[in-house]
């Protein structure tokens, strides 16, 4: 039984959408032939020999077969697997076309019965208007389809001789079941295209999500392993020469390397769980700590205990560890100043600033200051960076008072 009705269970919501629309109008082939092709040879009497319903019968069957395979090609176009099917569609035109005017002459002459006829040239027309519709771009151009066949057939009733009021009746029996074949197989069309559209969407949905989270995990691995990695360089050279010296503090330089890197270890670990945030507090003392370490006069100035919000604090805490990083592995710098200022409207400003910075860049642009802009976005932050006047290198983010408010009635 599972594998009866596995062919239904595996295919996507779209898929099945597609399925049931194509089945339908395939059922209409079958319709079209035993509705109206079999009519024909029901009225086979003295006035219609039996060669004429016969050929009749052909004809219907022909033109529902081109018409549904014309269906067949116009749902691949609308689901995007074909081009166009626009000789196709030619083809129903004038297949269409051919048979209602033969039709309708052959009522003209007497051979085929009004009442058969008529029923006849609206079911290829209407089955042809339906199948043309779904490779009709515009909206307006559909509605244009069956009015052209309704007025089609009217003159061409009127050409042959056969009478107004037949013409009339031609006419309003075309354009009605014409405007509602128009409705129906475009409304098909349509719904096919949007749940198409709709599940394309859920795919990019899903590839942006799988981008997204290797972006992040590229960006904290990239703020964690930063800092620390440089912080482990300096410190294993320190400990070196400690060593050549034959200094004991060598051997407390090492045990700092092996806090760092079990720190790193926990800090990667988070990073890969997606639970890494940065607090701003321990980043500014911590990068007190590391450039005192490396030999550099850094003032840090902050107001301590003031209430932030998780992600502006995190933001600004990687501005802090990236800054950090920089200064330790470009240029030779003596002197740092880490500011973190608010205004009245409590906007908020981040400034590190330090000398020793190279007239020109050490190497090729990294993706830390690219992964800074992405974190301050998510508060509407700002970050500037570059050199200024004295050989002195600046990094300023700013945080606006509607970034916090923002963040705030979010959480």
């Amino acid at each position: 039984m599972a594998k009866l009705t596995g062919w239904w269970k595996n295919r996507s919501s779209a898929g099945k959408v597609e399925l049931y629309t194509r089945w339908s109008f395939h059922s209409f082939v079958l319709l079209e032939i035993f509705s109206f092709g079999l009519s024909a040879l029901g009225a086979a009497d003295k006035e219609t020999p039996a060669g004429i319903a016969i050929a009749v019968m052909l004809l219907v069957s022909v033109h529902a077969v081109v018409t549904g395979f014309h269906t067949s090609r116009a749902l691949d176009w609308i689901v995007g697997r074909r081009e166009r099917p626009v000789r196709l569609a030619v083809t129903v035109v004038v297949l269409t076309a051919a048979g209602c005017l033969t039709l309708i002459a052959l009522r003209g002459a007497g051979t085929l019965q009004g009442a058969v006829a008529a029923p006849i040239v609206t079911g290829m027309t209407c089955f042809a208007t339906g199948s043309l519709v779904l490779c009709v771009g515009r909206l307006w151009r559909k509605w244009c389809v069956a009015p052209a066949w309704a007025a089609g057939s009217a003159l061409t009733v009127l050409a042959l001789g056969v009478g107004v009021g037949e013409a009339c009746g031609y006419a309003v029996g075309v354009l009605l079941t014409g405007l509602f074949m128009s409705l129906a197989y475009g409304f098909s069309g349509w719904l096919l295209k949007t749940v198409y559209e709709l599940d394309h969407a859920r795919e990019l949905q899903a590839q942006l999500a799988v981008a997204e989270e290797r972006l992040r995990f590229g960006r904290d691995l990239h703020d964690v392993m930063g800092r620390n990695l440089a912080v482990i360089a300096l410190k294993s050279e320190l400990a070196v020469q400690l060593a050549r010296r034959e200094r004991p503090e060598a051997v407390d330089q090492m045990i700092e390397v092996q806090r760092i890197a079990r720190e790193s270890q926990r800090e990667v670990r988070d990073v890969v769980r997606g639970y890494r945030e940065a607090d701003l507090a321990v980043e500014l003392e911590g990068a007190r700590g590391v450039l005192s370490a490396a030999g550099m006069d850094c003032l840090v100035e902050f107001e301590a205990g003031r209430a932030l919000p998780a992600e502006v604090q995190s933001a600004l805490g990687w501005v802090v560890r990236e800054a950090t990083t920089n200064v330790l592995r470009h240029g030779d710098a003596r002197t740092c100043l880490i500011r973190l200022t608010a205004d009245d409207e409590g906007a908020l400003t981040l400034l590190v600033e330090n000398d020793g910075a190279p007239e020109a860049p050490a190497g090729p642009p990294g993706s830390g200051l690219a992964g800074l802009r992405e974190r301050l976005a998510v508060v509407d932050g700002t970050l500037r960076a570059g050199p200024v006047d004295g050989g002195r290198f600046r990094l300023q983010a700013e945080v606006p008072g509607r970034g916090l408010r923002r963040v705030e009635v979010r959480a």
